[in-house]
């Protein structure tokens, strides 16, 4: 009985936070890994079951974000690109920048997080979570100091910003979400369609750590993963909607009010434990 009200006090709390995942593009891992860590579950039932919830959630997110017209997502081949018309059959480039965008996220991320989760099962994360949380507090500090300055886009910062999130993701379980949608805004992306974007790149960065943990892994217990994912799947419907009728530039200071306390909350857990 005791086990039953606890899995299902997951569940809730998993609903409470995806909805501000969804909704912000950040928080689920960052702040569902320390409670679910204080609720007694270990951490390789943590991060694996974190990381596929957030898969399934954010593939799904993603579409409801282009649905609700949050972001443009269009990934048919763009022929009048000068990549594509010099490499032929064998060149590819997203038609939508939101489009291109997720993609060189994504490609960042496959290396990164497959980098994290070797180092996860083998060192101790202290200083790996301590470097987590004073980069997230500033890039939320940054966003709150920028957002009524137009900033120019850049890939470069994009690129750096994918690879060294998807490190975040795969070592902690967390600080995905606040470093791209933050990093994002930082690089001239429209915040709204930071979110969209996020979920997507979130995603399939989840996918690769999932696969990882099953590859490298020796004993991973995924009780954790129904009540997760389910929780997640009821949130994300309000949290697009959410997205969709909120005001932009009030939204950017959200994100980045939201960014710096996620930062503050992985220090105070170092701090404690």
């Amino acid at each position: 009985m005791a086990v039953e009200f606890l899995l299902i006090s997951v569940l809730l709390i998993s609903i409470g936070i995806e909805y501000i995942d969804a909704t912000l593009g950040m928080g689920y891992g960052t702040s569902l890994t320390p409670i679910l860590l204080l609720m007694g579950f270990s951490p390789l039932q943590v991060v694996p079951a974190i990381l596929l919830a957030q898969f399934i959630a954010g593939m799904i997110a993603a579409v409801l974000h282009h649905g609700a017209g949050n972001v443009s997502f269009d990934f048919k081949n763009d022929h009048e690109h000068e990549i594509v018309k010099r490499l032929g059959k064998l060149g590819y480039i997203p038609r939508s920048t939101d489009s291109k965008i997720a993609l060189v996220l994504v490609i960042c991320s496959i290396a990164g997080v497959i980098i994290a989760v070797l180092i996860a099962l083998r060192l101790p994360v202290f200083y790996l979570e301590l470097y987590i949380g004073l980069l997230v507090m500033s890039m939320g500090i940054l966003v709150l100091i920028k957002h009524k300055t137009q900033v120019k886009f850049s890939w470069k910062r994009i690129i750096g910003i994918g690879a060294l999130a998807s490190f975040n993701k795969g070592i902690s379980g967390g600080g995905y979400g606040p470093l791209i949608v933050s990093g994002q805004i930082l690089s001239g992306v429209n915040s709204k369609s930071s979110i969209g974007i996020t979920a997507l790149a979130e995603g399939v960065t989840c996918l690769v750590g999932v696969l990882a943990y099953f590859y490298f892994a020796k004993q991973v217990d995924w009780i954790l993963v129904p009540y997760l994912v389910i929780g997640s799947l009821v949130s994300v419907p309000l949290s697009v909607y959410t997205v969709k009728i909120m005001p932009a530039k009030k939204f950017t200071l959200m994100i980045g009010g939201v960014t710096t306390f996620l930062g503050m909350m992985i220090l105070t857990k170092l701090i404690i434990y």
